[in-house]
Parts: structure tokens; sequence; C-alpha cells
């Protein structure tokens, strides 16, 4: 079990809310070099690891939001290997988590790129345009790494694929709440209550919702069937407006939620 799995287990096992927010790497005031600021103050709050958006200029998952975030970033000319490099000079108490396409991973050379993740925080790889029948494209190269390869499900995901994707999954489940892109603002399906409640039930590792996720009663509802939540939009809106103590206060009341 590697430390991304063991550490979101164990809050699972004492039956806390898991909290993993998005931010996207470069939007910030000072570019690259504020990361190290927001990650430190994201953990302060309390958040049990932490998504790092990489800057992509076509998105297929990504809402207005997210997508702005992007191209601020892009602006200030921020790279994936920026991102890498910075990661490399920062050390965290939490887990990190990149989620980036898979053009920027195959310029650098995927097997360049996980060697340069070698000595970072970062435990988790998240690549949505990654079909599972390709993983193996990036899967052998972290044999021997602490870090894992994460499966989307959606909610058009079939039961039986569910199975499939569930089978031999490793730090966690990314349940994808919405169909479309991520964006707050967004109404939930009725049947996704009983969709993440029938994954987590067959899941062996934790089960977290994201897609517009927004609100505390986002949190209470998908508590209820799954162990947590993703928090992107709402946060890369706030962290972009200055409005760092709404941000605590949503992960703080998120938190207490059991």
């Amino acid at each position: 079990m590697n430390i991304l799995q063991k550490h979101l287990s164990e809050l699972k096992a004492k039956n806390e809310t898991i909290m993993v927010p998005y931010i996207m790497a470069g939007d910030h005031e000072k570019g690259i070099d504020g990361l190290e600021e927001t990650i430190t103050f994201l953990q302060d709050c309390g958040v049990s690891a932490i998504e790092i958006g990489i800057p992509f200029s076509d998105p297929v998952a990504d809402g207005e939001v997210i997508q702005k975030a992007g191209l601020r970033a892009l602006a200030r000319n921020i790279s994936l290997m920026d991102v890498v490099k910075k990661l490399q000079k920062i050390k965290t108490k939490i887990p990190l988590v990149i989620m980036s396409y898979f053009n920027p991973i195959y310029n650098i050379g995927v097997e360049k790129f996980i060697a340069e993740l070698k000595d970072t925080d970062v435990k988790g790889l998240i690549i949505p345009d990654l079909p599972f029948e390709h993983r193996e494209m990036v899967e052998p190269f972290l044999e021997g790494s602490e870090i894992s390869l994460l499966r989307l499900l959606s909610l058009t995901t079939p039961r039986e694929r569910q199975n499939t994707l569930l089978d031999g999954a490793q730090g966690f489940i990314y349940a994808v709440a919405l169909n479309g892109t991520t964006g707050v603002g967004r109404e939930y399906r009725d049947d996704i209550y009983g969709h993440l409640k029938y994954m987590t039930g067959e899941s062996k590792i934790p089960v977290l919702a994201g897609f517009g996720v927004s609100c505390v009663e986002h949190v209470q509802k998908f508590r209820e069937v799954c162990d947590g939540v993703i928090v992107g939009s709402f946060i890369v809106n706030a962290l972009h407006s200055g409005e760092k103590e709404k941000v605590a206060d949503f992960i703080k009341k998120s938190k207490e939620i059991k």
C-alpha cells in the first residue's frame, strides 16, 4: 500500500471527511513561486491531500473557472517541468497529486517525468484523457515508486466496467459526480448518491466525489455515501479573489462533518 492510499485509508478508518482541494499551478500573483505558499496555506487548513493542476491549452474536463486559471498560468509561461522543478524544492506533511493531461507528460517523456518526481511529495497522478486501456503507457514506469495512477469513474460508467476499474485500483477512486466539465452552481442527478454508495461499498480504497462540489451542503450529502470530496472551482475562484478566509472556513466546516 503506497503512501497516498495508506494516508487516506487511515483517515477513512477514523471516519474523517477526506478533503482534497484542487489548485492550478502558477495561478498566483507570484506565478510558480507562489505554489509553496498556497500548498502551505491549504495544509495548515487541515486538508487531506492536494491536487495540483497543470495548465494546458486544450483541457477536456475543465470548466470555465479552471480554464481561466489555466490561461492565467499559461500567460506566465508555466510548464509542467516548471511545476516539477518547483515541487522538488517543496516539502509537505501530506501527499500531493498531479493532474495533467497526457500531452505535456508525453512531451517530456513518461519515464523522465516520473523519474523527476522521485524525490518529491507527489504520490498520485490523474491523467483524465488517458483511457484505462492505455494505462500501460504509464503504469510500468511507476513500478517500484510510491506514485499511484488514479482511476476516474463517471456516472455513465456501466456497472460491469465499474467493477473492472475498481479491481486493482490504488490511491483513491475519483468519482466524477457530473456528466460534463468541472464548475460551480451545478445540479446533481438524484441517482448519483446510489451510484456512489455502490461504488464505496465495492471499493477497497477511499472513494472521493469530485466536479461541482462548492458548498458545505454538497459535502454533507456526499459524506453519506462516500469517503470525501475533491473541490476545484470553488477553491480556485476563492484563492484568485484573495478570499483565503472563505477557503479556510469551507475546509473547517467540511472536516467537521462525520
